[in-house]
Order: structure tokens, then sequence, then C-alpha cells
């Protein structure tokens, strides 16, 4: 059936992101703002008379770089060609790029045939928050108090492209934490997190070795009451990522798929201990 595939308004993000919340993937509670941020012009709506019926986000960064997320047809509605529909639209608006996904596993053969190839697998780590114990480090401040040209030039290292509006959003979003290490001037590592529909979500922490690391992954945790559920997702190739979130008893419940349409860009993955968000990659 033909639909009417038309951009969401800014205060119209927030249908996409409960869509994604009604299918278990746990947006933040503040995503919308940023996300809105990151591409004004990025996410995609299906109607059918009037009603929403599905959704696709299909955001560019710097007119060369794209990510494809928010990808979801109501339940109701599946089957009928509506997701062919969004698929098309979404890269028709990333002609150009190369397009990066995060998909389910059991959807790669799909996405192949649409020209995307395996990069690497990630997995979300899930934990619970525990009493703080010992002194925080002296190196570990504010991520707001530190100059926003240390974290902006850093993730340019473990991403493909600028996103200086969507970073300065997320950095000062409702109901988070983000710290820095700061050594000498010198940010080593620095991290987030926020609330979400269930607990909250670490994403990003970025950090040069395991240690700075480890130590900004217990501080955040530090800053959620005990007993909270935590979560941070881990590209799979950082090792070390893996080991942190499995010395601190977390337990793997979720994997996606980082696929690429056109070169997998560079990216420091050695850096990356948790993603910032798998729906902009």
């Amino acid at each position: 059936m033909n639909v009417a595939i038309r951009t969401l308004r800014g205060d119209e993000i927030q249908l996409a992101i409960d869509a994604a919340a009604l299918e278990g993937w746990n947006p933040g509670l503040h995503d919308a703002r940023c996300f809105h941020a990151a591409d004004a012009d990025g996410f995609l709506v299906a109607e059918h008379e009037g009603l929403p019926v599905g959704f696709i986000s299909a955001v560019s960064y710097s007119g060369r770089f794209g990510f494809l997320g928010l990808y979801i047809v109501a339940p109701t509605w599946r089957g009928r060609g509506i997701g062919m529909q969004l698929w098309k639209a979404g890269m028709k608006r990333l002609k150009g790029h190369v397009v990066g996904l995060d998909g389910v596993p059991a959807q790669q053969d799909n996405y192949r045939r649409s020209g995307f190839e395996l990069a690497w697998n990630n997995v979300r780590f899930a934990g619970v928050a525990r009493d703080a114990s010992g002194v925080r480090p002296a190196q570990i401040v504010p991520l707001r108090a530190v100059d926003f040209d240390l974290p902006r030039a850093d993730d340019r290292r473990v991403f493909p492209a600028s996103r200086e509006a969507f970073l300065r959003s997320w950095i000062s979003m409702p109901e988070s934490t983000g710290l820095a290490w700061m050594d000498q001037g010198r940010l080593a590592g620095w991290g987030l997190i926020r609330r979400c529909r269930e607990g909250r979500k670490i994403g990003p922490l970025v950090a040069e070795n395991p240690d700075v690391a480890n130590a900004l992954f217990e501080a955040l945790c530090a800053s959620v009451p005990a007993g909270e559920t935590i979560y941070v997702d881990i590209p799979l190739p950082n090792a070390d990522a893996v080991t942190l979130a499995e010395a601190h008893g977390m337990q793997s419940v979720f994997e996606t798929a980082r696929m690429y349409a056109g070169p997998a860009p560079a990216c420091e993955l050695e850096r990356v201990y948790g993603i910032t968000t798998f729906e902009l990659g």
C-alpha cells in the first residue's frame, strides 16, 4: 500500500522515539532535542490518512556521512510494503553519502542486498549501580566545565564526521551527568550517563586506556542511586571495553551489527568504551 512520507518537525521527533520505546530499544527521556540538533530534516514518517504508521531516521553529517536508524513500522501495519517505502526514502536522502546503520544480526542478509557490509558487532551490556566507595580521582571533573573544543576534537577520533551541534545538545541534556578526565589540561577520557525509559545508559564513554575508562565508568555509576539499572553499548572489537563491563558484573542483553554502504570510515575503536547512541551512530 502507498503511504505519504514526510519530514518530522522538531516537536514530532518524539513520536519516533516513542515507537522505539515500544520496540524495547529503551531510548533516553530527552533524546529528541539532541536528535533534532544533529539534523533537523533527518527524521521521516510514513502516514496513512494522516495516521503515523512508520518511521526512519536518515541523518546527514556534513553531507558526506549518513546514518540510518529508528527504522520502525507499527506492528499492525507490517507486511504491506511500508518499510520498503521508508527505506527507499531514507536512502534517497543520503544519496552520495557513506551510510552506516546498527541493525539486528538476523537482518544482515537483507542489508547486504542493499549494498551494506558488516564492519563489526556491538553488544548492549546491563548491570546495576552499586554503592559508591572510595574517593573520586582529582582528575575527574564535570564535563560541562571543560572547554567544549576538547571533547569536540576527541569525538572526531571516534566518529567519522563533525557533529558539533549534536554534542553541545547531548552534553547539556537534562537528567544526565557528564564527566571528564583531565590530566594537566589534556583530555584523557570523557563520558555521559543519561536517564532512559528504563534505568540509565552510559554513552559515550571514550578513554585513552582501560584505567581511565574504568575510573570514569565507576564515577558515572556513582552519580546515580545504588540499585539503578545501568546500560552501556560496546563495540566488540574493543576487548578492553568488554572486560570492563564483565568485571562490573554486567551481562550481554542485546546485539547489533554495524554495517556500512561504502568504505567503512576510520574510527579509533580502541578508545570507544561506550557508543553514544545506536540511533545516530
